[in-house]
């Protein structure tokens, strides 16, 4: 990247002789005369041996000469940006440097007596001794598809409490998608990140997360570890009404109802919990007991059943999943320990057509309202402007991109 004032070297600089243009009139034309000059004792840096990237790289021109131009070049083909100071005295860079890693200098100057040269050097920066991984959500252990519900994680292998740390971490994560949407990262805690569009994923979206801050300072002593990436795409939108007050459950599929199911919720002292849950996973069999809910063995509401089509929604065992004992009461009346219980049929068909990712909304239940965090994904009951309070750069972002470009930051939407 050329600085704003940068004039680039040619061969036309260095001519030995003078440069004659030609004129349409009798005249004589101007003449130029630029002679070579070796500017290296002119020219002076700040590097020297390995530096620390955390700190800028300078570049200076000794009294009567001048920089024209400053092009500094990390290895991996990236330029770092600068700025070039009104006098032309001196440069100073803008852009972040990495650590362990070797640049390439080169600067065109003038030595303020009708010459002109370029010189160039090199130097390295101290490797990174402390580094901050990335864990990326969802895992890869799935099928790669996800409801439209899922939101992006991001697990940190070191606390960032600091809000400027914090900044650069969410600079080196991109979410790009197909279609692009509006979205914005919560930090969680200090070392957990979720992303969510405004609204729900569209419908069989490509989406593709990144983390790239390998060699950026992030804190003190603190940079960015190894560069992942990540990549799923929705399938259809699935959303879930479970009505503790009807005891009905409505599966709408891309917006069309498909199916009404009689159920059972959660009976008092156990209500079902109120809010939008996204599903967490599957399991054709799954052993439930009251003692993981704190019934103890012996009371009267103590239980240990196997069970089966089970679809959980919170990781404290709150599922969907059949419960042929209550047949008799499905559709009629709430008498489960907080499930949402439904025939063995029923339960068998939704397992079928439901994916991690897909909606479960639970609504006129007497139960408390879904946890944002910690028992399972919450976010999506948080309101949009609450959300964007929790990113630490406080604004959305745009995930139009191309899905395979090497992950450089999100682009801020302006209003």
């Amino acid at each position: 990247m050329r600085t704003r004032h940068g004039v680039a070297l040619t061969a036309a600089l260095l001519l030995l002789g003078p440069v004659v243009g030609c004129s349409s009139g009798s005249a004589p034309a101007a003449v130029e005369t630029v002679e070579p000059a070796d500017v290296s004792g002119l020219v002076h840096t700040s590097a020297s041996g390995e530096v620390d990237p955390a700190k800028p790289l300078t570049v200076t021109a000794d009294q009567g000469g001048h920089l024209t131009d400053v092009t500094v070049t990390g290895a991996d083909g990236r330029v770092v940006a600068g700025q070039l100071a009104a006098d032309l005295k001196s440069w100073r860079s803008t852009g972040r440097l990495k650590a362990g890693t070797r640049y390439a200098v080169r600067v065109a100057a003038d030595d303020g007596r009708g010459g002109r040269g370029e010189t160039s050097s090199s130097f390295g920066t101290v490797a990174a001794q402390h580094l901050l991984t990335a864990e990326l959500g969802p895992d890869s252990s799935g099928s790669g598809v996800y409801g439209v519900g899922q939101p992006l994680t991001v697990q940190l292998s070191e606390a960032v409490k600091d809000p400027a740390g914090r900044q650069e971490v969410e600079r080196g994560l991109t979410v790009a998608s197909e279609p692009a949407v509006t979205g914005a990262w919560y930090w969680v805690d200090d070392k957990n990140l979720h992303f969510r569009p405004k609204e729900y994923w569209p419908a069989n979206a490509k989406i593709r997360l990144a983390y790239d801050l390998q060699g950026v300072p992030v804190a003190d002593g603190l940079y960015g570890g190894e560069a992942v990436s990540r990549s799923l795409r929705t399938g259809d939108r699935v959303e879930v009404v479970v009505d503790a007050a009807s005891h009905h459950l409505t599966y709408r599929r891309n917006g069309e109802e498909v199916r009404s199911i009689p159920v059972t919720t959660g009976k008092p002292g156990f209500a079902t919990r109120n809010g939008i849950k996204v599903v967490l996973g599957q399991e054709s069999q799954v052993r439930m007991n009251g003692e993981s809910i704190g019934i103890r063995e012996g009371s009267t509401e103590a239980y240990d059943l196997e069970v089966k089509w089970a679809t959980r929604v919170t990781w404290s065992g709150e599922y969907v999943h059949a419960a042929p004992w209550s047949v008799g009461s499905q559709g009629v009346e709430n008498v489960s320990h907080g499930c949402t219980g439904m025939s063995t049929e029923n339960a068998k068909w939704f397992y079928d057509q439901t994916r991690i990712g897909d909606l479960v909304q639970v609504v006129n239940s007497k139960g408390a309202g879904m946890e944002h965090f910690g028992n399972g994904f919450g976010d999506w009951n948080i309101p949009w402007a609450e959300w964007l309070q929790h990113s630490a750069l406080g604004q959305p972002v745009s995930t139009a991109g191309a899905l395979g470009m090497q992950a450089t930051g999100n682009a801020p939407l302006l209003d």
